[in-house]
């Protein structure tokens, strides 16, 4: 029980610390607002064009595809690992863990969100 307590008080003790110092972030900022501070950087030199530039969606599905597809190899090198002391059934849990990932491939690629054109 006392664990649970300690627990407690540490989550409840970092959501005020996070509270806080998001209240100070608002409360010291500085305020004023002008051209050059509302300029694009570029090192010194005058600003040749606006700094926001439009992507097309195709790339930020590639970058979720990539991170998606990292982060399972990720999660499956300890099962490579430790593949002879987990058993039969966690074999079994990563043969459908890996299926999952080639229907969530075969799904992106029927969808065609992995064409350029």
């Amino acid at each position: 029980m006392k664990e649970l307590v300690c627990l407690a008080l540490f989550i409840i003790l970092s959501a005020l610390f996070a509270g806080a110092m998001i209240v100070a972030g608002f409360v010291c900022q500085y305020k004023k607002e002008n051209s050059v501070k509302n300029s694009t950087y570029e090192c010194g030199m005058i600003p040749a064009d606006d700094a926001r530039i439009s992507f097309d969606i195709k790339y930020f599905n590639y970058a979720i595809m990539f991170l998606i597809f990292d982060i399972e190899t990720i999660f499956l090198y300890p099962f490579a690992v430790f593949m002879n002391a987990l058993g039969l059934f966690a074999l079994i849990e990563a043969f459908v863990f890996v299926f999952m990932l080639l229907f969530g491939l075969f799904y992106a690629i029927n969808k065609k969100m992995l064409r350029w054109i």
